[in-house]
């Protein structure tokens, strides 16, 4: 059961709608307020109050900020540790003639892999009631110690556009695994997270905007 934050964001636009064909997607702006709100969170990965949604000035991208997604195994682990996963509902006011997109998506984090251990992130998005996109994996493979970045494009031309004048929540999955491996998992912990050293990691879904 997901569960009801009361967390929400608002957003000023600063650029107008270009007046462009309806069919040109991501070419014409709304020149309205986008209202982003985070209407539940369910997982391991985004326990209650640890997700944030902040909206880009620009109106093209939202971000996603963690601060306890963190997939581990090893040394002062639990065993239900080498998996964490986050399902956020967001709640999107679409302004009046607008509908929109998820576009590409950039997911940042930290990893620290021992040789021979291995991890992977996974994600997909789709509109409430609609069957799940396919998932886009990023693999990982040790040793590593630093900070990682993954990037999922979708073309224009295969974007799964919000129906018009619909009001559906916007689905986000995100998971984190991390194998052992070969790696001594008595004496050393290998670590997957989308979390940086100062506790903020940005996860940006840019989004693209045509007209109805």
């Amino acid at each position: 059961m997901l569960k009801a934050l009361a967390v929400g964001a608002t957003l000023a636009a600063s650029l107008v709608a270009t007046g462009v064909p309806a069919n040109a997607a991501g070419s014409a702006l709304p020149d309205e307020e986008m209202v982003i709100g985070v209407v539940a969170a369910n997982g391991s990965g985004c326990p209650l109050g640890s997700a944030q949604v902040t909206p880009a000035p620009d109106n093209k991208a939202f971000t996603v900020t963690y601060s306890q997604f963190t997939a581990q195994v090893g040394l002062g682990t639990k065993a239900a540790d080498f998996r964490k996963n986050c399902q956020l509902a967001l709640d999107v006011h679409v302004p009046q003639g607008y509908t929109y997109a998820i576009s590409g998506t950039d997911y940042r984090g930290f990893a620290h892999l021992e040789r021979g251990a291995s991890g992977s992130e996974t994600a997909n998005y789709y509109f409430q009631g609609e069957r799940q996109s396919t998932q886009i994996r990023h693999d990982f493979r040790g040793p590593i110690d630093g900070n990682w970045q993954r990037t999922d494009t979708v073309g224009i031309s295969s974007l799964a556009f919000l129906p018009c004048g619909e009001k559906r929540y916007l689905n986000v999955n995100t998971e984190l695994r991390v194998n052992a491996g070969s790696s001594n998992i008595r004496k050393t912990t290998s670590m997957l997270t989308m979390d940086s050293t100062d506790g903020r990691i940005d996860t940006v879904y840019h989004v693209a905007w045509k007209k109805c």
